[in-house]
């Protein structure tokens, strides 16, 4: 583990530093606050930390509130190096935001069990952000395929619109379906059906690029968000997910199943204005025109389509708070 030295009295200094150096730790040792403080701002600065209480520049008491007031970053754990013994003294670098301290002359052994108690801190913190973004990012995917989930795809794709509306970039949506879904569930059972959307959604995972996003919408639909695509570049992203699916067996419990999917693509040059909701409306509506065509390929959303999304929205009046958008989309046409 990494750790930071401040002390200005260099004899002391480069015996903490022997001491640290010999225990295994990887130590950067400064004389002063100022330089302390400029490493413990790096995105890789140290997790242990023992500051001298008197230093030129920064005392080491500023720069444990300093330290406290950020937020967001690794936690840091914070050792004080003082002279001064009283309690009174000591209450104060704890309130200031010290962990522990350590009187000089240190002691040696006292250093290392207190150093031990703060690498500890330090793991169990570490261990705990884990268990939290595992939970975190558990919370956003489908359970049984491992995708974004309806509401995760849905976040992804507003901060995607306002982004592209913003910097006035070309942007596309696709809406994929498996055709006959419901014939396969309910000739082969539904967990030949799982098995379907589960082998579905691997294959399409292998298309992306590293900045798209795909999502299980609900049911057999698929929703991929893909930034920075014009119709050229869309429509060729759309026939890569086709062309993965095209009658390729799946392997299920009851049997090997050939499936297709078709797809509906939302190109746009221009979202000045349009919300999240319209864009997959828009995407819907090719995706219909696709089913209508026999199944197994790709609709590009056609000029009308999307003359024909804006004037709902005109039509439609205030526009909702952006937060409500997208929760419950209701389907125009039945499914196919």
């Amino acid at each position: 583990m990494k750790a930071l030295i401040a002390e200005d009295d260099s004899i002391s200094r480069r015996m903490l530093e022997a001491f640290l150096v010999k225990w295994g730790y990887e130590v950067l040792a400064v004389s002063d606050g100022e330089e302390a403080w400029g490493i413990l701002q790096g995105n890789d600065a140290p997790r242990l930390a023992i500051l001298d209480w008197m230093m030129p520049g920064r005392d080491g008491i500023d720069i444990c509130r300093s330290v406290r007031q950020r937020k967001g970053r690794a936690y840091i754990y914070i050792i004080l190096l003082t002279a001064r013994g009283q309690k009174e003294d000591i209450v104060a670098g704890l309130e200031a935001g010290a962990d522990d301290y350590v009187t000089k002359p240190f002691d040696p052994y006292e250093l290392r069990a207190r150093l031990r108690a703060g690498r500890r801190i330090v793991e169990l913190q570490e261990q705990l952000l884990q268990a939290r973004e595992a939970l975190r990012d558990q919370a956003s995917r489908d359970p049984l395929t491992g995708l974004w989930n309806h509401g995760t795809i849905l976040a992804i794709l507003r901060k995607e619109v306002a982004r592209a509306s913003r910097e006035h970039t070309p942007f596309a949506v696709a809406m994929a379906d498996i055709d006959r879904f419901k014939i396969i569930n309910d000739t082969y059972g539904h967990p030949a059906g799982d098995a379907v959307l589960c082998e579905t959604s691997r294959r399409l995972r292998g298309a992306l690029r590293t900045y798209d996003s795909l999502g299980r919408y609900g049911g057999d639909e698929f929703l991929a968000v893909v930034p920075g695509c014009d119709a050229e570049g869309a429509a060729r992203f759309a026939e890569s997910f086709r062309a993965r699916i095209d009658r390729k067996a799946v392997e299920t419990p009851d049997g090997m199943i050939p499936i297709t999917l078709s797809l509906g693509v939302a190109a746009l040059d221009n979202l000045q204005g349009m919300r999240a909701e319209t864009v997959v409306r828009i995407a819907d509506a090719a995706l219909y025109r696709a089913k209508i065509a026999g199944r197994n390929c790709v609709s590009l959303a056609t000029p009308q389509d999307i003359e024909k999304e804006l004037s709902k929205n005109l039509q439609l009046g205030e526009e909702p708070d952006p937060d409500d958008l997208l929760i419950d989309l209701p389907t125009p046409h039945p499914p196919i």
